[in-house]
């Protein structure tokens, strides 16, 4: 009985989570109340990047994206903001950066530059690093950076990982009966 009870619950485990892996993740939109970057390094040089142009807050930029993941399995990040040269370009400026991940699937990552705020200029000086595109002033910049894998890809480490811990389960089986003998 208790057998059947777990090849159902390990049946019902893979059902679920090859629904969950094939399952697409959404397609952002455009930033809204926002100018679409076309500088260099902003959206077309650089795979998956896209920058803006905007007068949104941080919180607002947040909450926009954190509507398209409601994914129960999102996973939050702040990371330092000098880690932005690592993922986007080493000239990247940033305020802050962000990461959402959805486990096995993608990550998106979201580089605020906000030059009122900037922590590594004297705030006497920050007025040189004032955001101007097309004549226009804006309050910060933001970059974003997704990062997914193809279904193969997610499918391919989920019975990875699973062959894994089945061969663990057997060699832990194993080492017990040997030494309960």
């Amino acid at each position: 009985m208790i057998k059947r009870l777990s090849i159902t619950i390990l049946v019902l485990f893979n059902i679920f989570f090859v629904i969950y892996l094939v399952t697409p993740t959404p397609s952002l939109k455009l930033l809204p109340n926002s100018v679409l970057s076309t500088l260099p390094g902003d959206t077309t040089q650089l795979k998956n990047v896209t920058g803006y142009y905007t007068n949104l807050s941080r919180t607002e930029v947040i909450n926009f994206y954190l509507s398209f993941y409601q994914s129960p399995f999102l996973i939050r990040l702040n990371h330092p903001p000098e880690k932005s040269k690592e993922i986007f370009r080493d000239t990247m400026q940033s305020y802050y950066l962000e990461e959402f991940i959805i486990p096995f699937k993608e990550s998106l990552f979201i580089n605020g530059y906000e030059w009122e705020k900037d922590v590594f200029t004297k705030p006497e000086k920050r007025i040189q690093n004032k955001l101007i595109y097309n004549n226009i002033t804006y309050r910060s910049k933001i970059n974003t950076k997704i990062i997914s894998t193809s279904t193969y890809t997610r499918l391919s480490i989920f019975f990875i990982i699973q062959l894994g811990v089945y061969l663990i389960f057997l060699c832990y089986r194993r080492f017990f009966s040997q030494n309960a003998k």
